[in-house]
């Protein structure tokens, strides 16, 4: 059961900004209460409690300064174009944060390797990490986002623009290839949402 020293009015404005509904405390003790990811949150003089599963995103919205996490993505489709999937790990120092999956609908290998990275920054962000290091084994969509490769195709483009946008948005980032194996668990999450998703 976590427990992070801080302000708890500027803990609560933080996640009320991410969009968590904070409630009265139900003692008179208890200065707020707020729920999210399966867990709750409950503030007193100085510090606030986590307790419940899936943690990891109040923890992340409730300590100052957000922290560094290493994301894993990756994206697969059945046909080139065909149905797609994505998959999406989350590490800190702690361990695993959060994975999942989702399929995306028809769309090429490409394409699906995009929307995983969109996602998996969607997903850091909403955990309120501000640094992140993004591994991938898509040296195609790794090396066009860092500006190394040209990307032809206008949807690509207006993907990488995206990807770009969402990069920018946290303090530090770094975008690097890493072969299949080290990405292996994100590659597996994108194959099972076809069996499971």
């Amino acid at each position: 059961m976590p427990v992070i020293e801080c302000d708890p009015e500027e803990a609560r404005a933080r996640l009320e900004a991410a969009g968590i509904e904070v409630t009265d405390g139900n003692t008179e003790h208890e200065r707020w209460r707020a729920e999210g990811g399966g867990a709750t949150a409950v503030a007193y003089d100085g510090k606030v409690v986590v307790q419940g599963d899936g943690s990891a995103r109040l923890e992340g919205l409730l300590r100052e300064g957000g922290g560094r996490a290493h994301l894993y993505f990756d994206g697969a489709s059945r046909g080139n174009p065909g149905p797609a999937a994505i998959g999406w790990v989350i590490v800190t120092a702690e361990g695993i944060v959060t994975e999942g999956n989702k399929r995306i609908g028809e769309t090429t290998n490409n394409r699906a390797e995009y929307e995983g990275l969109i996602h998996a920054l969607d997903v850091a962000e909403a955990y309120g990490f501000d640094e992140i290091d993004v591994r991938s084994d898509s040296e195609l969509v790794v090396k066009q986002v860092r500006g190394e490769y040209n990307v032809d195709h206008p949807e690509l483009r207006e993907l990488r623009v995206r990807a770009l946008e969402r990069l920018r948005e946290f303090d530090e980032w770094s975008l690097n290839h890493v072969p299949r194996e080290i990405n292996e668990r994100a590659d597996n999450l994108a194959n099972e949402a076809f069996d499971h998703g």
